[in-house]
């Protein structure tokens, strides 16, 4: 409580009076149009890690998210399938019964990275939203191979 007050006491103390000047000066602030808006990483990053593919669908990735989207499906029936073939055989108890096992676990892993490198993905291109242009690939005079950069540079 004391902490509190003492706070507040601060704040209360360093605040300008309202008879005194400021003499005038304003601290500059920039025009609101030009602040980028950058997009938050981690909303992306959680809403990948909470269904992979959603956080690149949001960042206009659109195939990206749909592989991942892809294999988590794909995944899912694969263990799926497995739990089956497990439980039938448990009632035959075979020796392959073991091998399901870990072939599930295996699926169940899978599923796990799937979340972890969707929410990863998510994550890196949000942060990569306002990099340059795309990478352009094309034959060099003479049939030659080689590589290039592009900088562009703004005059006025």
């Amino acid at each position: 409580m004391k902490l509190l007050a003492l706070a507040l006491g601060v704040t209360v103390w360093t605040a300008p009076i309202a008879a005194q000047s400021t003499g005038g000066i304003q601290s500059p602030r920039a025009p609101i149009d030009s602040a980028v808006r950058r997009p938050a990483p981690l909303n992306f990053f959680f809403r990948s890690l909470l269904i992979p593919g959603w956080g690149q669908a949001a960042l206009d990735r659109k195939l990206t998210g749909g592989l991942f989207v892809m294999f988590e499906g794909l995944s899912w029936s694969m263990m799926l399938k497995s739990n089956v073939e497990q439980r039938y055989l448990d009632r035959a108890d075979t020796t392959t019964a073991t091998f399901r096992k870990s072939e599930r676990q295996d699926w169940i892993a899978l599923i796990v990275f799937n979340h972890l490198f969707s929410a990863l993905e998510a994550y890196v291109s949000a942060h990569l939203l306002d990099f340059p242009a795309d990478l352009h690939a094309r034959v060099l005079p003479g049939g030659r191979t080689g590589f290039g950069i592009t900088i562009p540079i703004r005059h006025q």
